[in-house]
């Protein structure tokens, strides 16, 4: 295996003579030495491929089938020399008075066992049951295929597993096998089969691909597993049919490498599949342990190891990595995505406000991201519930550190969409509450003091010792309290902010329902454009256009001479697309965090960023992540709308005492 739980395996397409098995096998030969040089460790070849798939009645030829089995055997020895990785490769098998379709497995100069096919296609274009036998029809005491001065076990309920590693075993199936209402493959998973395979015959017709395509995804997904897929390429006869060559690589539902088709040279499709991925999701997807229980009786079924050496994790990963997992890349589905988890705010807030009686609701409105999304959401769940919009009480509160810029898009948003604006200074109530804690921000003493002679003094404060925690607390809480009595509070707070506690207690952590909370901030972003393209326009599209581009900050702390804000948030706990990669990995996949690194490498972060920074930003996430569970654990409610979660009631359970310090030390 691949450091890391990486795997790397090939789906194979040689040139083919048909009928001309010691031509066939010498281009398999080449294809094991291509597949070595790019360190591939499982090879998979198509259906009948030492023969061809469209021999026809030329399989019930002894020639044909005498030829096959020397190929076979040539194939088995040379390859000891060329792949040290696991081979599969299709042929057909003369076994007593029986013929098989099968997968001949074979590793380091070894024939490890032969799995026949066991749902011949008899229908339309396929003529299999004329020449071979299924394998539920073998004979009963068939186990072992003699090839000369060796044997190999014979049978359908076999893996063939990585010695002393849990997470690679390997199950075969063969073309039909896979399009029949339950596949073997399904068993083979429930015996431990992480990695599965397809020798495929299948044919070209007008939407064929796409439904392979489906197929393959689709069982890899409902099979919590990596599936490698190789179909018969183009030097088949075409007599009757054309074979594409399509060869496939999907991981539990996502499609990692495709090939194209009508290739006229030889295909090499190789991806890296993630084990510590699949082991990972089967770990914690229960039902799938329940079905294990229910239907993976293991009577009858063997495990053939062998062995495979760990390998150095490659320079460059062989599979789709997205350093904004939260935001698709293609516009449509960007445009799509962004669309459907609108429909999912609105639909949560709107019942929760009929539940109630659809009482008027408060929202707080910065200027910022997060709020602008929330009032969105809010205006439309108003429209769906024919409430007018007024019922909505949008309070801008503007204090210390709030800029000419933010202030206007508050007010201009509101006004745009028709809520009942209102404004609420904050500056003077917060004056107060200093001093009744008689608390001296930045060593200002505030006793007798106005908010003017306050304003003065705050303007003199160097913006190296702007920093100032009850300053900051005050004003956010003070924002919570005057929406409480407001009205029902609709929260604002993204996901993001709640994995790295970037949030005051009771302040802007807490609400009544918050239809932001599971979304990521850097898909916050995506949503608030999306919006003002395609839900709003004039004033309001403008107004939107830019919040996005107006930099992140809690503007808590005294502006500068200039008016501007003096806190970046970037800056104080590092880039959001960093903490979301990192969020994404370390609670979707449970990723470690030396894993994750080397995956923020591989998604092209090291070109923005250092190793250094890289390190100190995910150390940051660590920690502040593992400090700030205890504002996680008293959540308003709020939908999930994408993969992950960290509401108490549902995705995310944890101690707010756990330590950082075994996560840590992968980072040093």
């Amino acid at each position: 295996m691949i450091e890391h739980g990486f795997l790397r395996v090939a789906a194979a397409v040689p040139v083919l003579r048909v009928a001309d098995c010691d031509f066939n096998a010498g281009q398999i030969l080449g294809l094991l030495r291509r597949a070595e040089g790019e360190g591939v460790q499982v090879l998979v070849f198509p259906e009948l491929a030492l023969t061809g798939y469209t021999c026809a009645d030329l399989f019930q030829q002894p020639v044909l089938q005498q030829g096959a089995r020397r190929a076979l055997r040539h194939l088995v020895a040379e390859s000891a020399a060329l792949f040290s990785g696991l081979a599969i490769v299709g042929l057909p098998l003369m076994i007593g008075d029986q013929l098989f379709n099968v997968a001949a497995v074979f590793h380091s100069g070894q024939l490890l066992g032969v799995v026949p096919k066991s749902y011949l296609p008899n229908y339309q274009e396929f003529y299999e049951d004329r020449w071979f036998t299924p394998a539920a029809a073998a004979r009963h005491d068939l186990t072992q295929v003699d090839f000369g001065d060796t044997s190999s076990h014979f049978g359908t309920r076999q893996l063939f597993a990585a010695a002393g590693d849990e997470g690679v075993a390997l199950g075969v199936e063969i073309c039909e096998d896979l399009w029949v209402p339950v596949p073997p493959s399904c068993q083979q998973a429930l015996q431990g089969a992480t990695v599965l395979v397809n020798l495929s015959g299948s044919n070209e017709t007008i939407g064929k691909a796409a439904y392979r395509r489906q197929l393959v995804v689709n069982q890899s997904a409902r099979c919590l597993a990596a599936y490698v897929y190789a179909g018969c390429g183009v030097h088949e006869s075409t007599t009757d049919l054309v074979f594409g060559g399509h060869c496939l690589i999907a991981e539990n539902g996502t499609l990692l490498a495709e090939s194209e088709r009508f290739r006229r040279d030889e295909t090499l499709l190789v991806a890296d599949i993630d084990l510590e991925h699949l082991r990972g999701e089967r770990q914690r997807t229960n039902s799938f342990q329940n079905n294990r229980r229910d239907r993976g009786s293991a009577e009858g079924w063997r495990r053939t190891p062998f062995s495979l050496d760990v390998r150095p994790a490659p320079v460059s990963l062989k599979r789709p990595l997205d350093p904004h997992p939260f935001v698709p890349r293609g516009e449509e589905e960007l445009r799509e995505r962004c669309r459907e988890i609108f429909q999912i705010q609105v639909a949560g807030l709107a019942k929760r406000l009929e539940h109630i009686g659809k009482p008027a609701v408060a929202i707080g409105i910065s200027g910022g991201l997060d709020s602008t999304l929330a009032l969105l959401v809010a205006c439309k769940t108003m429209d769906i519930l024919a409430v007018p919009r007024d019922r909505i009480r949008a309070v801008t509160m503007p204090g210390f550190g709030t800029t000419t810029r933010t202030h206007a898009n508050a007010t201009d948003l509101m006004r745009q969409l028709g809520v009942m604006a209102r404004e609420v200074d904050i500056r003077a109530l917060s004056l107060e509450q200093m001093r009744a804690l008689k608390h001296r921000p930045f060593g200002i003493d505030l006793e007798g003091m106005a908010l003017d002679a306050l304003a003065v003094g705050l303007a003199k404060v160097p913006a190296s010792e702007c920093h100032d925690l009850v300053f900051e607390n005050v004003q956010a809480r003070l924002r919570t309290s005057i929406l409480m009595n407001a009205g029902f509070v609709i929260g604002t707070g993204d996901v993001s902010e709640l994995a790295l506690g970037w949030a005051t207690y009771n302040g802007d952590h807490m609400s009544m329902y918050n239809p932001n909370v599971s979304i990521p901030k850097t898909l916050v972003k995506s949503l608030v454009r999306w919006a003002a393209r395609h839900e709003f326009d004039g004033d309001a599209r403008r107004t939107l256009l830019d919040i996005v581009e107006t930099k992140i900050s809690p503007e808590l702390l005294p502006t500068d001479g200039d008016g501007a804000a003096v806190q970046e948030t970037e800056a104080s706990i590092g880039p959001y697309e960093l903490h979301d990669f990192f969020l994404f990995h370390f609670l979707r996949h449970r990723t470690p965090p030396a894993k994750i690194l080397y995956l923020a490498r591989q998604a092209v972060f090291d070109r923005a960023y250092s190793d250094e920074e890289l390190r100190r930003w995910l150390r940051v996430f660590l920690q502040r992540f593992f400090a700030n569970q205890f504002k996680r654990s008293c959540l308003p409610d709020g939908p999930k709308v994408g993969s992950i979660s960290l509401s108490p009631r549902g995705d995310w359970r944890m101690p707010s005492d756990a330590q950082a310090e075994l996560w840590l030390r992968e980072t040093e």
